[in-house]
């Protein structure tokens, strides 16, 4: 899972593209998006990458390498039994799609198995959620700030999870490379 707002697009075209068409594990990508926009990141990582690319529908399975993306809008959340649910619950943290809400809902559905990912942005989204991740024994990464297009979001989420690990968008990239090959 991976929580972006401001600079998503530098970063997740950092990460993404790196990936190979025949990787093993989804990825689900809540990005700050404005409600009155489409998700332009959309069609942009799907010329970019050798995943597939989709936005999340409501009651949707989750399939290996596919990445969903939070519509503008509405909160993406994992059930229980790890198919998607769409939301238009109030925003969180000024957020509609809101990081800790797809964070907290994926931690509860995936357990240990879970790896979250918070990026750039200009708030503290992301920090509860990737706290939650870590509660349940899932993995936490943070682009580090000194190196993030905005740093509030990383310096947030890394001063909620003292166990998390800060690492460069190149660095991220080549661990979540690293889980396929093992």
């Amino acid at each position: 899972m991976i929580g972006a707002s401001a600079g998503a697009v530098q970063a997740l075209l950092a990460i993404l593209p790196i990936l190979p068409a025949d990787y093993p594990l989804p990825i689900l990508i809540a990005v700050h998006v404005p409600p009155d926009r489409g998700n332009g990141l959309v069609p942009l990582l799907q010329a970019s990458c050798a995943l597939a690319v989709l936005e999340a529908e409501d009651k949707e399975r989750v399939l290996p390498g596919t990445v969903y993306f939070a519509p503008p809008d509405y909160h993406l959340l994992v059930e229980r039994d790890g198919g998607l649910a769409l939301s238009s619950d109030e925003p969180v943290n000024y957020s509609r799609p809101s990081i800790d809400v797809l964070f907290e809902s994926a931690a509860d559905a995936y357990g240990a198995g879970l790896i979250g990912v918070v990026l750039t942005g200009a708030n503290n989204d992301g920090a509860a959620g990737l706290r939650a991740v870590m509660e349940r024994g899932g993995e936490a990464f943070v682009e580090r700030p000194s190196e993030a297009y905005a740093s509030a979001m990383p310096e947030a989420a890394l001063a909620a999870c003292a166990g998390a690990t800060a690492m460069s968008l190149a660095d991220i990239a080549n661990y979540l490379v690293e889980l396929e090959a093992a």
